[in-house]
């Protein structure tokens, strides 16, 4: 359930308009599973149009209907980062990517350019309906990692950190006290199997998975090492006594490009 799918809509009129998607994906069976999975959240989202290039996209008619842009990187006939800045400040759509390509410094890219949110293809479909919803809303779909890189001081994004931080700050305070307390044990027995962390915590290995599902969900974070990474990165959690860096992380966020191997 989306308790924000509805935020920052001016009326009751709004609220029941379908959110208006355009779909910009050079395959053509890609769009086609796009546009049924749009279609299959009923009543809230319609597809109202796709395109294959940039010229095609920026040019469609139904460019002045579309509240998101749900746009690939990769386009037939250009760089798709290049339709951004025209799609955001020309046409005043929102745009939400959705990639294959994991390399960070192409989302950072795309956000520099005026993107709201990232979606990786290899994500549950369930994520693109929920970030649509959040970017329509007026809110940032972003992982945890980029977050904080975009934080970090990227030149020629100070009109973003603004609304990042707040971002940020949101997924912090939506976390219980219980949840607070699992990330501060998840740092402090880094590395520890599952069920000896749940016993400092006084309680199951499966309630413990319980908690880190929702705790993932909250942050936008994947799995232990990037919570670890994250939390210590945002002040979450103290760094163990120990020797803070897990096996194999070369620094707090370079093991947060990849999503691989992230399971918890």
């Amino acid at each position: 359930m989306n308790h924000l799918s509805n935020i920052g809509l001016p009326n009751a009129q709004a609220v029941t308009r379908p959110i208006r998607v355009m779909l910009a994906d050079d395959h053509g069976v890609m769009l086609w599973g796009l546009r049924q999975l749009i279609e299959s959240a009923g009543p809230s989202m319609e597809v109202v149009g796709t395109a294959t290039t940039c010229n095609e996209l920026v040019t469609h008619p139904a460019l002045a209907q579309t509240d998101v842009v749900l746009l690939d990187l990769s386009l037939r006939d250009a760089n798709a980062l290049d339709c951004v800045p025209g799609l955001v400040n020309d046409a005043g759509v929102k745009v939400l990517v959705l990639t294959g390509e994991t390399n960070p410094a192409k989302h950072r890219d795309a956000v520099m350019r005026g993107a709201r949110g990232i979606v990786l293809k290899s994500d549950p479909t369930e994520n693109v309906l929920r970030a649509i919803e959040r970017v329509h809303a007026g809110e940032v779909w972003l992982d945890g990692s980029l977050m904080s890189t975009l934080l970090g001081g990227i030149p020629g994004i100070t009109s973003k950190r603004g609304a990042l931080a707040e971002e940020l700050s949101r997924r912090h305070d939506s976390l219980t006290a219980k949840e607070r307390e699992v990330v501060k044990a998840m740092v402090q027995h880094r590395g520890a199997k599952g069920l000896v962390v749940a016993d400092a915590l006084g309680m199951s290995a499966h309630t413990l998975r319980n908690h880190l599902t929702v705790i993932y969900s909250k942050l936008g974070v994947q799995g232990k090492l990037n919570l670890y990474a994250y939390a210590i990165e945002q002040g979450l959690a103290n760094p163990p006594a120990a020797p803070m860096r897990p096996a194999g992380l070369p620094s707090a966020w370079g093991a947060l490009g990849s999503y691989a191997g992230s399971a918890a």
